[in-house]
């Protein structure tokens, strides 16, 4: 293992027992790799807030590093204040601080339209209390009306007040390059994390690439579909396709990965041992 890297990994909040037991293990896996901190993504509902909380308060208390994501869509002013309230009262000191998706049929947006007003109102409202990370998109945002725009938009989030980005994942190492350069030269200082993830399966890598913009190029999108339901073969091809990815960006100078889990532990381990 590189001893020099920094790692973080990102979960999703149990909704079950079984779930939060599970959820445990793979903690327990992970932390073998002592990481800077563990984070956990958040829903509009308020019992998936709820399950957020329970899970960093967990993380917490097991002695990590937590970080719970906060979304602002369809929340009013006083709804981020409790919560904010809430994490300060409980001494958590990180947030990934994101727009959140519009849901389907959604009238009304909320008190915040973007996520660099969100960042905006947490300085506002707590100083340097929390570190602040953002999203970046490196193959740009699936809303976003050129690649421009997208850019000016991430400078906005940074010069709201955030600390450093983490991107969505890619499997183009040019674009996250690319995108780390342009927005250097609009002034961005801030550290851009890449975001890693593994590859489960294919399917699943398809549907969650439509939904956020996530190119998989067709070389690799063509040998992935020739495993079929070969998954364990498919697992250690991409095994190796992105240890590949980390090696190289660590040899370009990159020094901190955020891994996106999907709450599995066996996979990530294999990458970072390889690497």
């Amino acid at each position: 293992m590189n001893n020099n890297i920094s790692y973080s990994f990102e979960f999703f909040p149990p909704k079950t027992v079984e779930g939060m037991a599970n959820l445990r293990n793979v903690r327990n896996e992970l932390a073998a790799f002592s990481p800077e901190f563990f984070s956990v993504t958040f829903g509009a509902g308020g019992s998936t807030r709820d399950r957020t909380m329970e899970s960093v308060l967990e993380i917490q208390a097991e002695g990590h590093g937590a970080a719970p994501h906060i979304s602002c869509i369809s929340s009013s002013k006083e709804e981020i204040r409790e919560l904010l309230q809430a994490y300060q009262a409980k001494g958590i000191k990180r947030l990934v601080t994101l727009r959140g998706d519009i849901p389907s049929g959604e009238v009304s947006a909320g008190d915040f339209k973007y996520a660099n007003e969100l960042v905006s109102f947490i300085r506002a409202e707590t100083g340097d209390w929390f570190h602040l990370e953002v999203a970046a998109y490196p193959e740009f945002h699936p809303e976003a009306g050129s690649a421009q725009k997208d850019l000016e938009n991430f400078k906005r989030k940074i010069d709201a007040g955030a600390d450093s980005a983490i991107t969505q994942y890619f499997y183009n190492m040019d674009a996250y390059f690319r995108f780390v350069e342009a927005a250097q030269k609009m002034g961005v200082t801030a550290p851009i994390i890449p975001g890693i993830m593994p590859i489960y399966n294919y399917t699943q890598l398809a549907r969650f690439s439509n939904v956020c913009g996530a190119e998989i190029p067709r070389w690799l999108r063509l040998r992935l579909e020739a495993y079929g339901d070969d998954l364990a073969s498919l697992r250690a091809f991409g095994v190796d396709v992105v240890t590949d990815i980390c090696a190289k960006l660590i040899a370009s100078g990159v020094d901190k990965m955020h891994f996106y889990t999907l709450n599995q532990a066996g996979i990530i381990g294999q990458i970072i041992r390889q690497l």
